[in-house]
């Protein structure tokens, strides 16, 4: 069913612009020739999901790892009674951009990135002391089989489609990732660029001016970040609920070790699987490969996990749902944001480290 308000050249426009917007001086008009419409329509047409939720922005989508952040999925058992109150400490660190409840023993599940020389650890301990979980897991990514969240606004991607995975859907991962030398041209051009991109005739010179540069340098620069793989891609991020994906599963699988270098990528393969990973064991937690999938109703992600395990002969895995959502956002690089949460929690605690 079309969700109210979309038409489907809006549809075939929040595809263009999730999976290929252009860098180019004039983008909405190189938009508007692929698709058949003026360029003022185009801007029209986004400015119009946007004011819809739909469309949350448009800006350069950076690899936080190969920024020199480090980063984590965390997964923690908290009290059900005060999960909601535990999720608002966590949310308020500034390195968190995601942060759901999910059906589970392991109730809270988030996503953390530190900026470089800092100890993720140590911010990991302050949240697992401060929200007053029993338990939290560390789930760094081991191997990255996908990275790229593509939501079909069309409906006609099958449960089981393949799809090739592109190079910018699986960028580099290793235990380290030294930080990249930047100028502070090119940190300032950070800063600008991953927020949202101006809805104008020429945004990227609206960016330049904001940097102190030109509208060249600006397009210079993302061509640079995007070959050295800084910058993954330049897309629209979208609001999936108001979107029309209302579900949110995480299919997480007990694959065989010996059959990790041949599953992972096949999992990774399914076109509706946005995100898959290879993350470490525990005794209480036996899975190794996370796949995320998104659907208009949770039969949607039933079918594409149902698809997955029919085709992988994985029988030991759990599906587990997002209940509530309690941030998501973008991590904000080089900003002053951190300094304060720092100051708060980070200098003054002392404490031992309490067992993970």
């Amino acid at each position: 069913m079309s969700e109210p308000g979309l038409s489907d050249q809006d549809r075939e426009l929040l595809n263009a612009v999730q999976w290929d917007f252009p860098l180019e001086a004039r983008p909405f008009a190189a938009l508007g020739e692929r698709l058949g419409l003026a360029e003022p329509e185009v801007r029209a047409r986004v400015e119009a999901v946007k004011a819809a939720g739909v469309l949350r922005q448009l800006s350069a989508i950076f690899d936080t790892r190969a920024l020199g952040y480090d980063s984590s999925l965390v997964a923690a058992k908290i009290d059900p009674d005060r999960i909601d109150e535990a999720a608002g400490v966590i949310s308020d660190h500034p390195g968190v951009s995601h942060n759901y409840k999910r059906n589970h023993a392991f109730n809270l599940w988030y996503t953390i990135a530190v900026p470089p020389d800092e100890s993720l650890d140590a911010h990991l301990d302050v949240l697992h002391r401060e929200s007053g979980a029993t338990v939290t897991r560390k789930l760094p990514t081991l191997q990255l089989y996908k990275i790229g969240v593509k939501l079909d606004m069309t409906g006609q991607t099958a449960a089981n489609a393949k799809a090739e995975v592109s190079e910018h859907e699986r960028p580099e991962r290793r235990p380290h990732m030294d930080a990249p030398v930047l100028s502070d041209l090119e940190v300032d051009a950070i800063r600008v660029v991953q927020e949202d991109l101006p809805v104008v005739e020429r945004p990227f010179a609206a960016q330049a001016d904001q940097i102190g540069c030109s509208e060249d340098e600006v397009l210079e620069l993302l061509a640079s970040f995007r070959e050295r793989k800084l910058m993954r891609r330049f897309a629209a991020v979208m609001n999936h609920r108001t979107a029309g994906f209302k579900a949110n599963a995480m299919g997480v699988w007990a694959v065989p070790p010996d059959r990790l270098d041949e599953l992972g990528p096949q999992m990774a393969s399914f076109a509706l699987v946005s995100h898959c990973y290879k993350r470490p064991t525990y005794p209480d937690w036996p899975y190794s490969v996370f796949t995320m999938v998104h659907g208009k109703q949770g039969r949607d992600c039933e079918a594409t996990i149902a698809a997955i395990r029919d085709e992988t002969g994985v029988e030991d895995y759990a599906l587990l749902w997002s209940v509530k959502e309690y941030k998501k956002t973008r991590v904000r690089y080089f900003t002053s944001e951190w300094d304060g949460w720092r100051a708060e929690h980070l200098a003054a605690s002392d404490a031992p480290a309490t067992t993970r």
